[in-house]
């Protein structure tokens, strides 16, 4: 799309002020941790760049379906009450079907249109874009209704369109950077073994060997163990700086247990709540399942923080060859789980079940009232493959 005539020569310098704006917005939401983080910043700043109500980015999951949908101007009650996140159909489907941006005064008019849910805000105009790089398709980025009232310009879509070609290259370096953790993880570890076999491993066996002529001899004088214990002490000392040169690794590419234990410190946990975060080991999740799980436990955890009033929070996580699973249980009064999807689905329960039915996974809750005592609670059981 060409720069719209609607700008005129006195127009430049609010053009160049614009493209400024874009170009600042997408060096910040490029600096951000996780590709989360990088969605929901590129979608704010494509608000406020036109002055709409609402945006939204997604990702597509190859299948049809979206792996990640991050939005803005919706508070989280709202979201939490409509049930579910979009699911890539409609005027979304269509941007990932068609890859052409679309500008609509009525969305409703537009037969793409697939209407919306219970509880969602009213949205009339709409503009939305691809987000690509040649034929990759890397996001749909959308916005609803200018604040002002009025249609979504040319002037808009342009804007819009220059900021979703600096997106993809956003999106493609959070991406990237994942990629490079995780080969240099996988790097740092071989490094660690060949070191282990050929420094500690080889110097237990020669003190195997020792300690084994010591003990087919007819007789042993103590001196003779002397050398073999301080082998074993210097092996040991050896052992010892390995564990603590990982340690300091570790410190900078976090674990999932780090980065539960920063959702907890960020969700401000009262003082009369005690969470109990079991040992994690042998978890080495994909970046997209990393992120996943530490949404679905931040829901979670909200969840029990805000309407349980439970004691004690257990959060456990293992991992097999095929499959990752997270329990997250609580001591709390516990409610009826029918009587929520009665309800339409409070405390964001569908959406996250939906968050695993994107991954392959499934969601499942078991909760006993008080009424039902002695025992009583709610636990969550995410299982997702890997």
């Amino acid at each position: 799309m060409q720069i719209s005539d609607e700008y005129s020569q006195n127009d430049m310098p609010l053009l160049l002020s614009r493209l400024k704006t874009v170009a600042q917005t997408v060096i910040y939401a490029a600096g951000a941790d996780t590709l989360g983080e990088v969605l929901e910043r590129l979608a704010d700043a494509a608000r406020d760049l036109v002055g709409a109500r609402y945006a939204a980015l997604g990702v597509p999951n190859g299948r049809g379906g979206l792996e990640f949908f991050e939005f803005t101007g919706m508070d989280s009650d709202t979201a939490n009450l409509i049930g579910h996140l979009p699911r890539g159909r409609g005027l979304l489907g269509a941007i990932m079907q068609e890859r052409e941006p679309i500008r609509l005064e009525r969305m409703q008019d537009d037969p793409r249109s697939s209407g919306f849910p219970a509880h969602h805000p009213d949205m009339e105009r709409f503009l939305g874009v691809p987000v690509l790089v040649g034929d990759h398709l890397f996001g749909m980025l959308y916005l609803t209704d200018r604040l002002d009232g009025k249609p979504f310009s040319e002037q808009d879509q342009w804007l819009i369109e220059t900021t979703a070609g600096y997106a993809a290259l956003a999106i493609a370096g959070v991406e990237l950077r994942e990629q490079q953790r995780r080969v240099t993880r996988l790097a740092e570890r071989e490094r660690i073994s060949m070191d282990l076999h050929d420094g500690v491993i080889q110097s237990l066996y020669a003190i195997g060997m020792y300690l084994e002529l010591l003990r087919t001899a007819d007789t042993v004088n103590p001196q003779e163990l002397t050398p073999a214990v301080g082998n074993l002490d210097a092996v040991i000392t050896d052992i010892r700086s390995y564990i603590q040169n990982l340690k300091a690794r570790e410190r900078l590419a976090q674990s999932l247990e780090e980065s539960l234990q920063d959702i907890i410190n960020r969700l401000h946990v009262p003082p009369t709540l005690n969470v109990i975060i079991e040992p994690m080991e042998g978890i080495d999740l994909t970046p997209t399942l990393f992120e996943a799980v530490c949404q679905l436990a931040n829901e979670a955890l909200s969840n029990v923080i805000r309407h349980a009033g439970a004691q004690h929070i257990y959060i456990s996580a293992e991992q097999s060859a095929h499959q990752f699973t997270l329990r997250i249980s609580d001591d709390g009064k516990g409610f009826d789980p029918s009587q929520i999807d009665q309800d339409g689905g409070g405390l964001g329960l569908p959406n996250m079940q939906h968050r695993a039915q994107m991954h392959g996974g499934t969601m499942s809750i078991t909760s006993t009232s008080a009424k039902d005592a002695p025992a009583k609670g709610t636990t969550v059981f995410v299982i997702l493959p890997v």
